[in-house]
């Protein structure tokens, strides 16, 4: 992609989708009251642009985020400078503390290469809870419930112009493989093509709800609106 406009593409692409940010936000809080009412403190993982962050602090004021991508930490640092955004992998990182709450939202535990991967994910994701600590996962798909040969498109219209967005998803063994291409018009520099490819682990409840409770987090799944691939709920053992 060229260089900072996926981050940028992205925000786009899920504005569009309609993507309620703040409604989450609130409905995770709620579930993390339910199990924890004196929560304040909160991690966000794989934490994108900053979009559930920025909300997720009006409960847990006391708030970081982790991110891979430096291009990803740029445009959330724009967005909420007030807050610290680390670069690291979920699978391999260490703060130095804890927190009453740490999320991994919008499936990005897909990103893990097999389940002694996942198994590293949560473990890291458990190091920074303190006891009693809630953890909110939103899962990639449920090997089950994937569609074969799943396409998706999408047609932004605003005022930077426009974007098509065109996925198409095949199953590869025990992960999905998404192809992405983007058509990207502005009036300042016209029409250009963009590729993307994503690989997303595959895994069922049970080993999902096996690797939280490896992790000392055990976990349940539910599926409140509006997250249609549910949310593990797992709360750190003292």
């Amino acid at each position: 992609m060229y260089e900072g406009e996926f981050a940028d593409i992205y925000d786009r692409i899920h504005a569009h989708r309609g993507k309620d940010y703040a409604g989450e936000a609130r409905l995770v809080a709620d579930l993390v009251r339910e199990r924890n009412p004196g929560a304040a403190s909160v991690l966000d993982i794989a934490a994108g642009t900053g979009n559930h962050l920025r909300y997720l602090r009006a409960d847990f004021p006391d708030a970081a985020g982790l991110e891979q991508s430096p291009e990803m930490i740029a445009t959330a640092k724009r967005r909420i400078p007030e807050i610290t955004i680390h670069e690291g992998d979920m699978r391999d990182f260490d703060l130095g503390r804890t927190f009453d709450v740490v999320t991994l939202m919008f499936s990005s535990i897909g990103y893990v290469e097999d389940y002694a991967d996942l198994e590293r994910a949560l473990a890291a994701l458990s190091r920074h809870l303190t006891p009693g600590g809630v953890v909110v996962v939103e899962p990639w798909v449920f090997p089950d419930s994937f569609t074969p040969d799943y396409l998706a498109t999408d047609l932004v219209r605003d005022d930077e112009g426009a974007v098509t967005r065109f996925s198409h998803s095949v199953r590869e063994g025990d992960a999905v493989v998404m192809s992405v291409q983007y058509l990207v018009a502005t009036p300042e520099q016209g029409i250009h093509h963009l590729t993307d490819r994503h690989r997303l682990a595959l895994f069922t409840r049970a080993q999902y709800l096996a690797a939280f409770a490896t992790a000392k987090c055990p976990a349940e799944f539910v599926r409140p609106e509006p997250f249609g691939r549910g949310l593990f709920v797992g709360v750190k053992q003292r």
